[in-house]
């Protein structure tokens, strides 16, 4: 927290040095033979001889705004300098267009502060192995001229390379949209990725109805490495999965998204919707997909923005998939975000029409009082929405700091993680109005909440791996408890001590016992307690497939 003010105040202090402390830093950037609209506040209520003074300067009063002892003026970005100066004047700042970004997404990431520095993915590549992406103007360069979209390549062999499904175009959104088609005077919203200048490269392996195999996926993989320095690929979402059949020492998916990783490309991938699955008697615990439950990659599950920009009330999104993974007991998710109810770029495909409810109004985000639905966005939930969050903040990241290892990148996110959650919540289906209680524990929100800020300005170092940890189970003394292994960050106690990364309170006592004296996946039967730490009872489908149908297109209250 301290080194997050710090860099901040630097920032600020920097500006001040440009227009002497008494104008916004993002005036500093305007065209200095332009003018501009601002907000002036005086140090007393302004008098008409004030407003004589600004004017003097070339500024044109535009209108009053007694709650703040200030005023609208229209005036040139070369008389700011001087007007600073008056000792009747103690703030000048620019008019800035008020929206959301993401809707709440992004702010409650705390991403619009990369953005005021300029943070936003400039140079770097995100490769989307997914259904396809469909271009429009949210995925275009600002100016509109070309395509952000850099490379395409399509390995489902049975059709076209257009995003069939929808799945690819909505998460390229929430990763690198620009919030275009939402931009203006007339709209009330503006839904905008989060590195919302990175360039995309999109690796179609999923088909129309959103499904695929290893060989699709894996041979998207392939390609992202092979144009890793063509098109400077540093991060691969992979908001796909599927059931786990064998460790991840032997899984081909994951030994390619590994693969992907040892080649300096940090790979993100969703935790999968299973988390309400109580089919095998244990309260959705265990039920991380395939390569999410690789030790390498960052596992993503989701959380509800509850609908406002805070952070403070948001809650676990029930259906987000918990570990241990199977069969190896990994530590998973490795952080949280937000992935419920998520509007982003439609693709105007098969989702949009199978799923009218989920289309967005223009009333929504558009002064214009329509009950149209709009064919530029969409509304999904998912962890594989929660995955570009992370997805767009890494870019941020690299493109702050580009010799950022993808080992040190994962060790920032999860470490600079909010911490602070409620011991249990509880959510309703509205479809079925079954009431879900989920509980806060490292096999749910990880190392805890993204936070894209803190990540930015985190500086810790490291010249470990930062694998996921594992699990052991002693039947001996009835305690879980989480083996690090060696070589790894997190062996730094200082630094990269368990408590520091994951937090104190999902731990219950010292740092390495979780939830001693019970079984923690809420269910203490013989047949769920085999699921998780036996090796007879696999969970899952050999379909890739982003969103379990109903998590995908229904939310949660």
């Amino acid at each position: 927290m301290i080194k997050r003010s710090l860099s901040l105040a630097v920032l600020i202090s920097i500006a001040e040095l440009a227009f002497g402390g008494k104008v916004s830093p993002d005036l500093d950037k305007q065209n200095p033979g332009s003018k501009v609209n601002v907000i002036v506040q005086f140090t007393h209520a302004p008098s008409p001889s004030d407003y004589d003074n600004v004017r003097a300067a070339g500024g044109t009063l535009l209108s009053e705004l007694s709650l703040v002892k200030g005023a609208v003026f229209s005036l040139p970005v070369a008389a700011l300098r001087g007007l600073s100066q008056s000792p009747a004047i103690s703030y000048i700042s620019l008019d800035r267009p008020v929206q959301g970004s993401l809707d709440y997404s992004a702010a409650a990431l705390n991403a619009g502060l990369a953005w005021q520095y300029g943070w936003d993915g400039t140079g770097i590549g995100i490769a989307i192995i997914d259904s396809g992406i469909n271009v429009n103007y949210d995925l275009k360069t600002s100016d509109l001229s070309s395509s952000r979209v850099v490379y395409s390549q399509n390995f489902v062999t049975s059709e076209n390379g257009s995003d069939n499904y929808g799945h690819g175009t909505h998460v390229a959104g929430i990763a690198a949209g620009n919030g275009k088609n939402s931009t203006g005077s007339n709209y009330a919203r503006t839904f905008k990725g989060i590195a919302p200048n990175a360039n995309l490269i999109s690796l179609k392996a999923l088909d129309q109805n959103g499904a695929g195999q290893d060989s699709t996926v894996i041979s998207a993989l392939q390609r992202a490495v092979q144009l890793k320095s063509t098109y400077n690929i540093r991060v691969i979402n992979l908001s796909l999965g599927r059931g786990v059949f064998e460790g991840y020492t032997l899984d081909p998916l994951c030994q390619a998204a590994e693969a992907a990783w040892k080649a300096g490309i940090v790979v993100v991938a969703a935790a999968g919707n299973d988390g309400r699955n109580n089919s095998a008697g244990t309260n959705g615990y265990g039920t991380i997909r395939a390569p999410g439950n690789d030790t390498y990659v960052i596992t993503v599950g989701a959380m509800k923005t509850m609908g406002t920009a805070t952070r403070a009330d948001d809650l676990i999104a029930s259906y987000s998939s918990k570990g241990p993974t199977l069969l190896n007991h990994v530590v998973k998710p490795d952080l949280v975000a937000p992935g419920n109810r998520t509007i982003s770029v439609s693709a105007g495909s098969n989702l949009y029409n199978l799923y009218p409810a989920n289309q967005v109004l223009y009333s929504y985000y558009k002064n214009n009082n329509s009950n149209a639905s709009s064919p530029d966005y969409f509304t999904l939930s998912g962890t594989s929405m929660a995955t570009p969050m992370v997805t767009g903040a890494a870019a941020l990241m690299l493109q702050k700091n580009p010799s950022l290892t993808p080992d040190l990148v994962k060790a920032r996110l999860m470490k600079t993680a909010t911490k602070s959650f409620p011991t249990y919540s509880t959510a309703i289906d509205p479809a079925t109005g079954i009431a879900y209680t989920s509980q806060y524990d490292i096999f749910t929100i990880g190392a805890g909440y993204l936070d894209v800020w803190a990540a930015l300005n985190n500086t810790d170092l490291s010249s470990g791996v930062a694998l996921s940890p594992t699990v052991v189970y002693s039947s001996t003394t009835g305690k879980t408890s989480v083996v690090l292994g060696t070589g790894v960050v997190w062996g730094d106690s200082l630094t990269w001590g368990t408590s520091l990364v994951w937090g104190s309170s999902v731990f219950v006592s010292g740092t390495s016992v979780v939830w001693g004296d019970s079984v923690v996946w809420g269910d203490s039967t013989n047949q769920g307690f085999s699921v998780i730490w036996g090796d007879s009872i696999v969970w899952g489908d050999s379909i890739v497939w982003g969103d379990t149908a109903q998590a995908s297109v229904q939310g949660e209250k």
